[in-house]
């Protein structure tokens, strides 16, 4: 739901193999091909920069097994505006690295997986494990798709004094589970369509240590503000479905189409469609446009001005969880190289992504700067922000 290093990141990745999927979406039950993939990812927005490389490689044993391994890094600058009025107008430095691995068994057509990834950084440690389980029927037209994953989280605050870490507290743990099924019909040889749900449940401590909520209160008969760290409630559970589709064009081009509904016992509700077009040019060029909507309700403890402290038993001033809405449009270019290079690759592409996001809130006002002096405490400009993504990898299949 928020624009954070683990959305970001998960952006980035999605996109890599959107060529081999439009291939490889009509194929019957088979391991994922032997290939790498180098990427540099860079995103820019709302004061914060994140960047940094990655690395994924799969490699296929005895027809049967498939294994992987990633390695990620997040590079993150921020002076976003809940750091600038959070009392740190220089914002800070971080650095995040991801490490996963997983496995892939194919019995017949049963495909069956399992994983595991670890993200470390000063403040915040993930761990997730996760299982997997396909099965095609009638012909190889019909593909049922089960998951689960359980994540575990510890919660950190970094203690500051003079710009340095001083202390690094613990705040609490979390827990993240997931349940995914998912149907794909092939309908057509030009129509695939694919039904999935989702459903989440988070326990534990699941608000940002660094965050506050601001509130009116009165002093010596003036009026002012106060502020007071978020509360949000320990249990959060959520149900998310999709419909999506590809359709192919006579001339090797493909369309994709999507729908998403969201919603959580936090009141949030939320909705998002996206659109994509491939298309390919002679035999080494492939193009891609997409655009992408969302738009979200606020959660019900929410809001950007409290009317006195402790006036709920939960509170938050997040902007993730507040009424808002986003588009996104992007473009890509792959190009395969045709030339042998080396005995041992089969296939080598050069790829570049890019996309551009803007986002509104509804009810999220600015107060950086001087904002409540010129336009009076609750009245200050509704806050927005537009924000950037790159991405460069070379795909190697061997």
């Amino acid at each position: 739901m928020a624009v954070t290093k683990q959305h970001i990141t998960q952006f980035c990745l999605s996109l890599i193999t959107i060529t081999t999927l439009v291939i490889s979406t009509v194929q019957a039950a088979v391991l994922p091909e032997d290939r790498a993939d180098i990427l540099y990812h860079r995103y820019e927005g709302g004061g914060s920069i994140i960047d940094g490389p990655s690395i994924l490689v799969r490699k296929e044993f005895a027809d049967k097994v498939s294994v992987w391994g990633n390695y990620y890094v997040d590079m993150l600058s921020s002076a976003s505006i809940d750091v600038v009025t959070a009392g740190s107008p220089d914002g800070y430095t971080e650095q995040r690295v991801e490490t996963s691995a997983g496995i892939d068994y194919l019995h017949d057509r049963t495909l069956m997986s399992a994983s595991f990834t670890s993200s470390n950084e000063d403040d915040y440690e993930a761990s997730t494990f996760g299982l997997g389980l396909s099965q095609e029927f009638f012909g190889d037209l019909t593909t049922l798709a089960i998951n689960y994953s359980q994540g575990n989280d510890v919660v950190k605050q970094n203690i500051y004094e003079d710009g340095r870490v001083t202390q690094t507290d613990t705040q609490g743990k979390a827990r993240h589970q997931r349940f995914g099924i998912g149907l794909t019909q092939i309908l057509t040889k030009k129509l695939i369509v694919s039904a999935n749900a989702e459903s989440v449940i988070d326990d534990g401590f699941l608000n940002n240590p660094y965050r506050s909520v601001r509130f009116r209160q009165t002093v010596n008969g003036v009026e002012g503000v106060g502020t007071q760290e978020e509360v949000y409630p320990t249990t959060r559970n959520s149900d998310a479905f999709a419909i999506r589709s590809m359709y192919y064009l006579p001339y090797r081009a493909a369309l994709r189409l999507e729908w998403r509904y969201y919603q959580d016992s936090w009141k949030i509700r939320s909705r998002n469609a996206e659109i994509r077009y491939i298309h390919p040019l002679g035999n080494q060029w492939t193009l891609e446009a997409r655009y992408r909507t969302y738009s979200q309700t606020q959660a019900q403890f929410y809001s950007d001005l409290f009317d006195r402290a402790d006036i709920f038993d939960v509170y938050a001033r997040d902007k993730e969880l507040s009424s808002y809405s986003n588009f996104t449009f992007g473009f890509g270019v792959s190009y395969e190289v045709q030339r042998k290079l080396y005995n041992w690759i089969d296939k080598l592409t050069l790829n570049a992504q890019v996309d551009h996001m803007e986002f509104s809130y509804d009810n999220f006002r600015d107060i950086s700067g001087t904002n409540t002096q010129d336009f009076g405490l609750g009245n200050e400009p509704l806050y927005a922000f537009d924000a950037n993504i790159l991405r460069f990898f070379v795909s190697i299949w061997y």
